[in-house]
């Protein structure tokens, strides 16, 4: 079943899901750019890997990558005549000390140049204050003054955005053409939109592809099977949104609920 919204779905905006949405959006990407760009470019997923400092980011599962010892259990013994479970060491896990966000590339099929990078911003991409921000400025700037094309995708109301994205809108998609006087060609959208359809520039004989953000979202939207993960029963993820425009989540919401059965 489709999503009850024509645009940008404001519940996979809950940091708790973003981060599988974020991967299914990325790998949905890649595969209807390919389509648009093989044989002459294709398409790679890359990963940045940052430092992080306790506290700084969103609060994320622990996953045991270090421990520290805490000492040794008494011996377990025999039960039943099945085997002895082995004495462990108990450790306890630290907390993680780096974080991995996933972007893309197109490359040139025959001299493997980078032609375009292509991001979908993380909410710590658009933390204030974090190295993790701070990196990716860093790294936006760096692009933007290259021979390659620069696009980033915001589907995220929360968060600070790049001071050149200055008008008021919930999302945008921006493009910075390979050169530095190129000027920005961005596209705004609100919670009630349908996405738009964005240029992916190439390099001459090569014109512009189109690329349907609205498709990559509901091929994502399937492939995540978001549909049973949802519910919609539930508030909406922060931040607030307008009352306007939370009556008519709401609503959209009652009637999703109400056909589905």
């Amino acid at each position: 079943m489709p999503s009850p919204f024509p645009g940008m779905d404001p519940y996979l905006e809950d940091s708790a899901r973003w981060a599988d949405f974020h991967l299914t959006l990325i790998v949905t990407l890649r595969r209807q750019l390919s389509r648009l760009v093989s044989p002459h470019f294709h398409v790679d997923i890359q990963e940045h890997v940052y430092l992080t400092e306790p506290g700084e980011l969103e609060r994320r599962h622990i996953a045991p990558d270090a421990f520290v010892t805490l000492g040794r259990p008494a011996p377990m013994g025999q039960a039943g005549g099945q085997a002895a479970i082995t004495t462990p060491v108990v450790e306890k896990a630290l907390p993680e000390t780096e974080s991995r966000h996933r972007y893309l590339e197109i490359r040139d099929a025959r001299t493997q140049e980078v032609i375009a990078i292509i991001e979908v911003l993380s909410p710590a991409n658009k933390a204030h204050g974090t190295q993790r921000r701070e990196a990716f400025l860093h790294k936006r700037e760096a692009v933007m003054s290259s021979s390659a094309h620069w696009i980033e995708i915001d589907l995220l109301r929360g968060g600070e955005r790049p001071a050149d994205v200055r008008r008021p809108s919930d999302y945008y998609a921006l493009l910075k053409r390979a050169g530095a006087d190129a000027d920005l060609e961005v596209w705004y959208f609100d919670l009630r939109d349908a996405l738009p359809v964005i240029a992916v520039p190439l390099r001459p004989p090569f014109e512009d592809v189109p690329l349907v953000l609205t498709s990559v979202l509901e091929e994502t939207y399937a492939d995540g099977f978001y549909a049973d993960k949802l519910g919609y029963a539930g508030p909406v993820p922060p931040p607030r949104l307008r009352p306007a425009d939370a009556a008519w989540v709401e609503a959209r919401a009652r009637e999703w609920l109400a056909a589905r059965g």
